[in-house]
């Protein structure tokens, strides 16, 4: 990747704190990783709803949907995928500092590129999300058929079958989708998010 040259950051007259005190809430991103079909999305989007409702500024960020248009680019080997990630990571630096919650949901299998995006942000802003569900269950639910086409030779490098999936060491949440209600997962992490002055 070619690194830019002659360019300034240009600082602006409101901050981040300043945002967030309109807002009247914290601007943490919160990253949703697991295997495909664990829940990521559908858990992003409910808790995207309840912030809504309660009065906070939050936005998702979904694997599927990116792939769409910003990094419509990008295929599925290793070297796209930390570029996939490293991209939302810059995004979600950029609402963190506008003042937005941020969810993203990507399967984001490397721990090093999560870190990565950890890095970008201060202390406490960056709360991983473990959306936890055995393979077996994925498998099962298989809503895009992309298991069936992985077992099939179809596709290669697809993660939890023929590619690596690093699972979190310490996330701050972990939601057990196969065990767990919908409900009660974003419960959860909604309990998080207030016992932690984010909201």
């Amino acid at each position: 990747m070619v690194e830019s040259t002659n360019i300034t950051w240009h600082n602006s007259k409101v901050t981040k704190e300043d945002r967030q005190k309109q807002k009247n809430h914290k601007s943490p991103v919160i990253w949703f990783t697991g295997l495909s079909g664990s829940g990521k999305s559908t858990v992003s989007v409910e808790l995207e709803k309840a912030l809504f409702e309660h009065g906070v500024h939050a936005y998702r960020l979904d694997g599927d949907n990116i792939r769409h248009g910003l990094n419509n680019n990008l295929g599925f080997s290793p070297e796209d995928r930390k570029e996939n990630i490293r991209r939302i990571g810059e995004v979600a630096n950029l609402l963190n500092d506008a003042g937005l919650v941020t969810l993203t949901a990507f399967i984001s299998p490397y721990r090093e590129d999560r870190n990565q995006v950890r890095q970008l942000l201060e202390d406490g802003d960056f709360i991983e999300v473990f959306v936890k569900c055995s393979l077996e269950e994925c498998e099962k639910r298989d809503p895009k058929g992309l298991y069936q086409k992985a077992r099939d030779g179809e596709i290669k490098g697809f993660t939890g079958i023929d590619a690596p999936y690093d699972e979190p060491e310490q996330p701050e949440v972990t939601v057990e989708t196969d065990e767990m209600e919908l409900k009660e997962s974003v419960e959860v992490i909604m309990d998080y998010l207030k016992e932690n002055n984010h909201i």
